[in-house]
């Protein structure tokens, strides 16, 4: 049985510069994506990567030869959903009745790139993609960055053409949840700060802690502050609320430690 679980290790400087890199954009528009596109961070409390199983998918993949008995996993409509860590129930028992279906049904890490897309983003197999979503999500983000860049779609990028770019993510329904406004204002907003990385991995250690910081997103907030309370309080750390270092330092190691 694969593993699904590893240190749930965020993204760091290393990360964002390399997937910067590979489109050729600024940070701000990374960001802009982040917010608008995606889960906002690329794992599950329990630090099993983001996940959801498309019944529909695994359905099509296996010519409905399970369906029978299956609807939950194999159905020729979307929807069995169970949501969260759940969906990995649902996940597991596709690939007792076929692996790579299984796999290749599923949307993966951050940026939810689907199993079947596992060639244009960056990987051989769809198992050598399950592998590095669950690893890091400089893996799981930089997957994304190939799924761009390979639908064609870094080049609105680079032009500020956010209709484009969202009608190539989204589909041609992108104006209905207005996806292209949506990235455009939040380019505008990240052009003129950034959010911290540093803070939004002590964000996600807090979480994998059994603490409630909020969003996992760099942004400091009044719950992102009161978990670093609780954290200091019960480490015998001053109780100020602030990322010192040596609050950094003692959750970093706490979190990550081998």
């Amino acid at each position: 049985m694969m593993k699904f679980k590893s240190k749930g290790e965020p993204l760091d400087d290393n990360g964002m510069d390399k997937v910067c890199s590979t489109l050729g954009v600024s940070e701000s528009k990374i960001w802009a994506i982040l917010t608008v596109e995606t889960r906002g961070f690329g794992f599950f409390s329990d630090r099993s990567p983001q996940i959801l199983f498309e019944r529909h998918i695994f359905h099509k993949l296996t010519n409905g030869m399970y369906d029978e008995g299956n609807a939950d996993i194999s159905h020729k409509r979307p929807g069995g959903y169970k949501g969260g860590p759940k969906e990995y129930s649902r996940l597991k028992k596709a690939i007792k009745l076929d692996q790579d279906a299984a796999l290749k049904s599923a949307s993966w890490g951050i940026g939810q790139v689907m199993g079947f897309n596992h060639d244009v983003a960056g990987f051989p197999t769809v198992k050598a993609l399950v592998q590095g979503m669950v690893k890091n999500e400089n893996e799981q983000l930089l997957a994304m960055a190939h799924f761009i860049k390979g639908n064609n779609l870094a080049g609105a990028l680079h032009r500020n053409n956010w209709v484009a770019f969202a009608r190539g993510y989204n589909g041609s329904g992108f104006k209905k949840n207005e996806y292209d406004t949506r990235l455009a204002a939040a380019h505008a907003k990240y052009k003129i700060i950034l959010p911290d990385l540093t803070l939004r991995s002590s964000q996600a250690a807090l979480q994998y802690l059994g603490y409630e910081p909020g969003p996992i997103d760099g942004l400091r907030g009044r719950r992102t502050r009161s978990a670093i309370i609780q954290f200091q309080a019960q480490s015998g750390l001053a109780e100020t609320g602030e990322l010192d270092q040596e609050t950094e330092n003692t959750l970093m190691k706490t979190a990550f430690a081998d």
